[in-house]
């Protein structure tokens, strides 16, 4: 069967090409995902590291970052640290939050907290830990930044000025401590640190607007601590700010008594912080005159930092109490250091004093000693036996003169009146056990006998009418000898007498000794009969 053979297609191409509708949707899918990434990195803000101790509470993708409770951003990863140490965390903020790139900014982790200064933190609980931030002052940019492990208790956006005190103790303050002004909470400790060579304490302190403007070029700065209770040679003392200071103290500050609040203080400046309000108001005392006194006494009672008083002037303060030997004497004495301040009684004084450490003020001082004055033990509380120094004049005192050349200086002293009295009473004792009481009634007896041997001469050999006179002057004699025999009561009586005074001159001699180890017992009684 033949096959006619078939006619080959012609094939033409055509005229121009559509594409097909099914790659239109790819098409706009990856136009779309271009739009939301370039939307996405436009959108995004810097992206920063902050290094912490832990990474506790904190998780990539999901710990968010907040400013003044505001999202800024995210925590992008969580990595250790080169040295295994710390956590680095990637932060990415959002756009409008680029200014926190800056330096000054400060990150902290925001946790449950229970501290000295309250409790915080505790919307965490439920939402979870986040990290909070404080944005920087600084124009320079910054994308490394170290931690802090508490939030800061002053932020950038609060007003007021920040100081520094240096002090000798840190007493018990706290970060977050609070600062007084005329008893009203007006700012907080922020910090505090060892100065340099570690003989005391610098403390940082934030005082709020508008009462930075009293914080002025001699304000007097000094710890007020919850209960201030003092109990020592002036009394009883009681001080306080307020009850929160019972936990964690407080600061105070004011100016000098009689003077206004003057120029305002700049931000940064130093001042000077006291261990209470009267060591921060007592004036400038300028250099210190150190004398040393020996007493032969007890010191019980005297401790350092007791006050020298003038008749009632203060003028310094115990500074060391030691043991002295008297080589010469062979005895010990009790040595007393002292710093005096001569300012403070040139300051009191109506006339012009010569100024310390001159050739007038050394010549004053020896002119004094020469005419009486001397240094003494003196009870300023018969509560609790404290004593002090009382620098006095004593015209009766025995001569006396200071080597001025010697530091310090060695001041003369007399013994207190307790001791005195002491003296004296013992003295008397030693008197009256002298004094032969039995020789005494012997002779009076012998001398009585004599005269009756007389009386009996005479009654034989006077004349009549003198009889009547001589028998009544036998009658009166006879009752004289009753009364002053050896065995009569009234010898007995004499000698009770003086055994009795003996005793009693004793007991009183014992009381001195015991008032002077236990002055308290003026009050209370001995520690036997307290019941």
């Amino acid at each position: 069967m033949h096959i006619p053979d078939l006619p080959h297609p012609e094939i033409k191409p055509r005229s121009r090409w559509l594409p097909s509708l099914v790659w239109l949707i790819p098409l706009i899918s990856a136009l779309i995902g271009i739009a939301l990434l370039v939307k996405s990195v436009t959108a995004e803000g810097p992206i920063v590291t902050v290094t912490f101790n832990s990474a506790e509470g904190l998780e990539a993708g999901k710990t968010k970052v907040k400013y003044k409770d505001v999202e800024i951003g995210a925590v992008r990863s969580i990595a250790l640290s080169d040295d295994l140490r710390q956590v680095r965390v990637e932060i990415q903020f959002d756009k409008a939050a680029a200014k926190f790139a800056t330096e000054g900014s400060r990150f902290w982790v925001v946790r449950p907290r229970i501290g000295a200064s309250g409790i915080s933190g505790l919307g965490t609980l439920l939402s979870g830990a986040y990290i909070g931030a404080d944005i920087g002052r600084s124009p320079r940019g910054r994308t490394d930044f170290t931690g802090l492990e508490t939030a800061p208790i002053v932020t950038a956006d609060q007003q007021g000025h920040q100081y520094t005190l240096r002090g000798d103790s840190l007493g018990s303050l706290d970060i977050g401590a609070p600062v007084f002004y005329r008893r009203i909470q007006v700012g907080q400790v922020v910090g505090f640190a060892l100065d340099p060579k570690g003989s005391g304490v610098i403390v940082n302190v934030f005082v709020n607007a508008p009462y930075d403007r009293y914080v002025a070029t001699h304000t007097r700065w000094w710890h007020a601590s919850g209960v201030d209770l003092r109990l020592d040679s002036g009394g009883l003392t009681l001080n306080t700010q307020s009850l929160a200071t019972v936990v964690m103290g407080g600061l105070a500050f004011e100016s000098p008594p009689g003077s206004d609040a003057g120029p305002q203080a700049a931000d940064g400046s130093t001042f000077t912080l006291a261990s209470d309000e009267t060591d921060a108001m007592r004036e400038p005392d300028g250099a210190p005159l150190y004398v040393v006194m020996h007493f032969n006494q007890s010191l019980r009672g005297l401790s350092v930092g007791a006050p020298v008083d003038l008749r009632g002037i203060t003028l310094g303060q115990v500074t060391k109490i030691g043991l002295g030997y008297d080589e010469k004497a062979l005895n010990f004495s009790m040595e007393v250091t002292m710093a005096l301040y001569p300012d403070r009684l040139s300051r009191r004084s109506n006339t012009m004093l010569p100024a310390p450490n001159t050739q007038g003020a050394n010549d004053l001082l020896q002119h004094l000693v020469m005419h009486g004055l001397r240094g003494q033990l003196r009870t300023g509380n018969l509560l609790t036996g404290q004593l002090y120094v009382a620098l006095d004049m004593f015209p009766q005192a025995p001569r006396a003169t200071v080597d001025l050349r010697n530091t310090p200086i060695d001041l003369p002293t007399v013994p207190n009146t307790l001791d005195e009295l002491q003296v004296q009473i013992a003295g008397i004792a030693r008197k009256l056990n002298q004094v032969p009481f039995d020789k005494i009634g012997a002779n009076l007896s012998g001398t009585l006998e004599s005269a009756n041997r007389l009386f009996g001469q005479l009654n034989t050999e006077v004349v009549p009418q003198a009889r009547s006179t001589l028998a009544s002057a036998q009658k009166t004699f006879d009752a004289a000898q009753a009364t002053l025999g050896q065995d009569s009561p009234m010898q007995a009586d004499v000698h009770g007498a003086m055994q009795e005074l003996t005793r009693t001159l004793q007991s009183l001699n014992a009381l001195a000794d015991y008032l002077e180890r236990h002055p308290e017992a003026l009050v209370f009684g001995k520690k036997g009969d307290r019941q």
